[in-house]
């Protein structure tokens, strides 16, 4: 059995590009025993994904990551092992969706405006069954051939402070680690490293978040050097927080990176999802 597992990983039905069976076939082929499907607000792809799982050999947990809103820097947490049939937590979701429903008709106006003609029917006539994001409207332009590449997309048109840009309403995360706790699951902050917060920043904001229920954070990553690993790894013991870790693959949305492996020197240990479960069954039901 294979040692190695990624508890962060993105399908179709939201900003990746392979659907869940194919990410399950492709954790198969890459030696893995288990992937957390965590698309971006939604749980859409679980059922598939857990009828792709069922006698691969290949652990399916599922999950999602939701973004939120922390002192006007866009974190995300990612929820693992949840109900993803719960009430509560798909109550939520139709929630952010429709937030993000608007955004999309927002941005989707403003763009025709500007002589770039989309509408959010396209887009999803496209993508079918996508949550959709600006990703897709970066590749919706792309394959028309009228943006270069992903990078111009965001840079130029519909990047943070650019022309097309419309703001995203975000969930709080207390609301987002709450929600998680109601589906049954753990909430972990994902990439800590990317909000681009000095040390002392960091270190408030997950002090912050366990105080509002955080359970862990991710202590392996895709982009993390080794120092930047050995400084996780650090905060997690500090702070008694669990580790998680994973590649974030999006597939072809981010070229060279790959699952489990991310860009060649990612491996999560199989002993992160065992202490997680064993977390669960001690500690949650008293949440």
């Amino acid at each position: 059995m294979s040692r190695h597992i990624d508890l962060h990983v993105h399908s179709c039905f939201s900003d990746g590009t392979y659907t869940p069976g194919q990410l399950i076939r492709l954790a198969k082929d890459s030696g893995l025993s288990a992937i957390a499907l965590t698309d971006h607000d939604t749980v859409a792809g679980i059922p598939e994904a857990m009828d792709a799982a069922s006698g691969s050999g290949i652990e399916l947990i599922p999950g999602i990551e939701m973004s939120c809103l922390y002192q006007r820097k866009d974190i995300h947490i990612v929820g693992l092992l949840i109900d993803h049939e719960n009430t509560s937590l798909l109550r939520s979701i139709h929630h952010y969706q429709n937030n993000r429903t608007k955004r999309n008709e927002l941005m989707a106006e403003k763009l025709t405006e500007g002589g770039f003609p989309v509408t959010v029917p396209e887009l999803e006539r496209r993508f079918p069954d996508a949550t959709l994001t600006r990703a897709h409207f970066a590749r919706f332009f792309v394959e028309k051939g009228i943006w270069n590449d992903k990078n111009e997309a965001f840079d130029n048109y519909i990047g943070e402070g650019c022309p097309y840009y419309v703001e995203k309403a975000y969930v709080s995360p207390e609301d987002a680690i709450r929600v998680i706790h109601q589906a049954g699951g753990i909430a972990i902050l994902a990439h800590p490293l990317l909000y681009h917060m000095t040390e002392r920043q960091l270190e408030s904001m997950i002090v912050y978040l366990k105080g509002v229920g955080l359970d862990g954070i991710e202590t392996i990553y895709s982009t993390y050097s080794d120092a930047q690993q050995i400084y996780m790894l650090h905060l997690a013991a500090a702070y008694q927080l669990l580790k998680s870790g994973g590649s974030d693959f999006h597939g072809a949305n981010k070229p060279g990176l790959s699952l489990g492996t991310g860009y060649g020197k990612l491996r999560v240990p199989v002993s992160y999802l065992h202490t997680i479960k064993e977390y669960i069954q001690e500690n949650l039901q008293n949440k």
